[in-house]
This record gives structure tokens, sequence and C-alpha cells, in this order.
């Protein structure tokens, strides 16, 4: 796995989204976070297809805090499944990515 990763979740408002990506900068879970949106999310829940605005959260991280990030995530968000997923960085700037892992430290 790459040693950096981008983490993704998604939340039902703007202001629970600002404050996941907060917490987890401050816990030093993740360097840095975006808050995207309001995007349309259209998916099953419940045996319904809902279609629901979300904001989507990037957060950026070392792949050794996936783990903490995770649980620190699931364990503040209002979803009973909240989307969690890690998607490795294959590469980019070696200045930022040093930032990136120093900034989880």
């Amino acid at each position: 796995m790459s040693e950096h990763v981008v983490v993704l979740t998604t939340t039902d408002s703007e202001r629970a989204a600002a404050d996941l990506a907060a917490a987890a900068v401050d816990a030093r879970l993740a360097a840095c976070a975006q808050v995207v949106g309001p995007l349309t999310s259209v998916f099953r829940w419940e045996g319904a297809v809902r279609t629901e605005p979300e904001w989507r959260v990037e957060l950026k991280t070392a792949a050794d805090r996936v783990e903490a990030l995770t649980a620190h995530l699931r364990e503040r968000h209002s979803y009973d499944v909240p989307e969690i997923i890690a998607t490795p960085i294959a590469g980019g700037s070696a200045d930022y990515l040093a930032w990136l892992t120093d900034e989880t430290r």
C-alpha cells in the first residue's frame, strides 16, 4: 500500500462535514481536509431508493493513520453506516507528502 492516502466520507450537512474535518485535523489523524458540496447522492437505504444532498469530506493522511482515522470518523459520524473509503495516493509533490506525514505525527 502507498504511504499516503485520501480518506473520503460523506454527511448530511455542511456543518457536520466541517466538524468531522476539523476534529480529524485537530487529532492529527489527517494533515488537511476539504469539504465539497453540496452533492446529490442516490442510494438504497431501508428498502427504498433515496436522493439526498450530502457533503463530502476528503481527508489526506499517512497510511499508518487510516485505522485510527476510520475509528475516529465512525465514533463521531451521525450515519448508521457511514461511507469511509481509503484510496492510496500513487504519487505527488515530495514536499507536500512529507508535510502530510509530519502533520499526522
